[in-house]
C-alpha cells in the first residue's frame, strides 16, 4: 500500500487501514510508561501544589518546580478501576494522566534537556512511574540542540527543552495502523497541556515541529525503529526569547554533519512486552516524515477559509475564563455513555468557544516570530437546546466571535448514524464540535509530515476545548470513529484535496457521575 493511500484510509476509510483478522494480545501489553535500567537518577518532589490558578510572572527554575510542571503536565495523577462488562465482576485497573490518551495507553514520553542548580546538566527522560528524571547523557548541548532546529533560537537563553517523542509499540498492540492517527494526536494533547501548564509556571513555551529527527533521535538515544521525536519545546524565563534569529546565517546543516559531534548511546529500558510484532507502515511513514536538512524547513501561513451563506450570529461578548487548572484537571474525564441532556446558555457556549480558540494561540516554528491570530484549525459544530439559539451545525469564526449557520435543524440522528461504535447516546448531547483542518494538511511545503503536523495541531486545540468545557462545569469524549464524509457533507466543507475535512469530534455537555473507583496520586 502506498503512503498516499494508506493516509487517505486512516481518515476516510479506517477498517481498510489495518488488517480486519488482527487480534490484541491483552496478556503481552505492554506498560503505558516506559522504565529505563541501570542509571543515575534524580527524584522529584512529591509536595505538588494543588491549586494552579492565574499566570505566574516570570520566575526562576528550580528543580522543584521543573518537577511540579512535569508532574501536572505528564505525570500519573489517578489510578482507577472500572468494570469489564455488565456482566462481569472483573475490575480493569489503569493510572491516568491530566492529558486523555486513546484507550488511556499514552504512547508519547517526556524527555528533557535542562541546565538549573541542584542537577547536573543534560538530557534526561521523566520517569512518570516514579516521578523522577533519569539521567541519559551529561553535558551541555546548547549548540548542538540550536542546530538542529535549524539555528533560529539562541539556547543559551533556555533553561531547558522538552522532547515529545512517540513509541510505536505502546498503542500499536491494540490499534494497529490505526494508531499512527492517534499517536499524533496523542502527541498533541500533551502539548496542549505542556503550554497551559507552562503558563501557570512562569515559563515561556513555544512549539518546534520541524527539526533533524536523526540528530534529535541520536541525542536522546532512540532507535528510529522504535520511537522518534514528534515536537520540541524550548523552555525559558525570558518571554522575548523565542526566535531570535530570523535566518540561519551559517548556511543549512544535516543530520550527516550533526551526528559525529556525539557519541551513540543505546541505554537499556523495559517495555513488558515478551514478542513485539512489527509495524511497516509506521516506521515507512516516520521514515518519509524526516527532515534532513534545516534547508528543509518551512514557513506555513493558514489559508482563508471559505465562508458558507447562512445566518450569522453574534455571540455574546463574555471575558477570558479565569479557573484553577489544577482542579479543572482533576474534574476532566470523558463521559462516554454517561452524558446527560441539560440547557446550555448562549454565555456557556460562547466562553467555551473562545477560550479553546483564544489560549490555543501559542508560539511555532511554523509561523514564525509572531503568533497568529489565524489557525491552521478550526471549529464547527452541532448544537441542540441552547438558549435561544436555533437548532443547527455552525461555523465558529474566532476573529468575529460570531457562528454561521450552515445547516438548520437536530442533527443528533445524523451523528449518531455515523458512528461506527454504539458507545455515545448523542440524544444527551448538546454540544459536539468538530476541529477541522485542510485535506491536503499542507503536503506540498511540509510532504507526509504535515499530516503528523496537522494531527497534532488538532490534538492541542481538542485539550483546549476539554479544559474550557470542564472549567464550565461540562465535559468532552474525543471521537475518532465517526464518518468523515458525512460530517464534511454536513458541513459543506468537501471539494476536493483544497477543501477541508473533520480530523475529530468531540461531543460535549453535562453528565451524570460515573460508577467507578478512582484515587488521586499525590501528597
Amino acid at each position: 500500500m502506498s503512503l498516499e493511500a494508506f493516509l487517505h484510509n486512516l481518515h476516510f476509510d479506517i477498517e481498510k487501514a489495518s488488517p480486519p483478522d488482527w487480534e490484541v494480545d491483552w496478556d503481552d501489553a505492554p506498560l503505558t510508561y516506559k522504565l529505563y535500567r541501570d542509571l543515575p537518577v534524580f527524584p522529584l518532589s512529591l509536595e505538588v501544589p494543588l491549586t494552579l490558578e492565574g499566570c505566574s510572572g516570570p520566575s526562576k527554575q528550580d528543580l522543584k518546580g521543573i518537577g511540579h510542571f512535569l508532574w501536572y503536565a505528564y505525570g500519573l495523577t489517578q489510578v482507577s478501576q472500572v468494570s469489564s462488562s455488565s456482566e462481569s465482576e472483573d475490575l480493569m485497573q489503569s493510572f491516568r494522566r491530566f492529558p486523555p490518551s486513546g484507550g488511556a495507553l499514552y504512547p508519547s514520553e517526556l524527555y528533557v534537556y535542562l541546565k538549573m542548580e541542584g542537577l547536573p546538566a543534560g538530557v534526561y527522560h521523566y520517569d512518570a512511574a516514579h516521578h523522577r528524571l533519569v539521567l541519559l547523557r551529561e553535558g551541555n548541548f546548547d549548540s548542538y540542540i540550536t542546530k538542529a532546529l535549524g539555528e533560529n533560537f539562541d539556547m543559551s537563553a533556555c533553561f531547558g527543552t522538552v522532547f515529545v517523542s512517540t513509541m510505536f509499540w505502546k498503542n500499536f498492540y491494540k490499534y494497529n495502523n490505526f494508531s499512527y492517527r492517534l499517536q499524533g494526536l496523542d502527541a498533541g494533547v500533551l502539548l496542549g497541556q505542556l503550554l497551559e501548564v507552562a503558563k501557570r509556571f512562569g515559563i515561556a513555551a513555544g512549539v518546534c515541529f520541524q527539526f533533524l529527527d536523526r540528530a534529535i533521535n541520536h541525542l536522546l538515544g532512540l532507535s528510529d525503529e522504535e520511537e522518534s521525536t514528534y515536537a520540541v519545546v524550548p523552555l525559558s524565563a525570558d518571554p522575548a526569547f523565542w526566535c531570535t534569529v530570523e535566518s540561519n546565517s551559517n548556511g543549512p546543516v544535516t543530520s550527516t554533519e550533526l551526528l559525529p559531534e556525539l557519541p551513540g548511546i543505546q541505554p537499556e529500558h523495559y517495555v513488558r512486552s515478551q514478542r513485539i510484532r512489527e509495524f511497516p507502515m509506521l516506521t515507512k511513514l516516520n521514515a518519509a516524515s524526516m527532515i534532513e536538512t534545516t534547508q528543509s524547513f518551512r514557513r506555513i501561513s493558514p489559508k482563508n477559509g471559505t465562508k458558507s451563506e447562512g445566518h450569522i450570529v453574534a455571540l455574546p461578548i463574555v471575558k477570558r475564563l479565569s479557573y484553577d487548572l489544577a482542579s479543572v484537571c482533576r474534574k476532566r474525564f470523558s463521559p462516554e455513555m454517561d452524558f446527560a441532556l441539560g440547557k446550555v446558555s448562549q454565555w456557556q457556549l460562547a466562553s467555551l468557544l473562545q477560550e479553546a480558540t483564544a489560549s490555543f494561540s501559542y508560539r511555532n516554528d511554523l509561523d514564525g516570530k509572531n503568533v497568529n491570530d489565524e489557525h491552521r484549525v478550526s471549529l464547527y459544530a452541532c448544537l441542540y437546546n441552547v438558549e435561544d439559539l436555533q437548532d443547527g451545525a455552525y461555523q465558529y469564526d474566532s476573529t468575529t466571535h460570531t457562528l454561521q449557520q450552515i445547516q438548520s435543524g437536530d442533527q443528533r440522528v445524523r451523528l449518531q448514524y455515523g458512528m461506527s461504535l454504539d458507545i455515545m447516546n448523542f440524544q444527551q448531547v448538546p454540544i459536539c464540535i468538530h476541529v477541522v483542518g485542510d485535506r491536503d494538511h499542507s503536503k506540498t511545503q511540509l510532504g507526509y509530515r504535515g499530516y503528523r503536523i496537522q494531527q497534532m495541531e488538532a490534538g492541542m486545540l481538542v485539550q483546549k476545548l476539554l479544559l474550557a468545557s470542564s472549567a464550565l462545569g461540562m465535559n468532552g469524549h474525543p471521537l475518532l470513529g465517526f464518518d468523515v464524509e458525512m460530517c464534511d457533507e454536513l458541513y459543506k466543507i468537501g471539494g476536493g484535496p483544497q477543501g477541508k475535512t473533520s480530523l475529530i469530534q468531540i461531543p460535549i455537555g453535562h453528565h451524570r457521575n460515573r460508577p467507578w473507583l478512582k484515587g488521586s496520586l499525590h501528597s
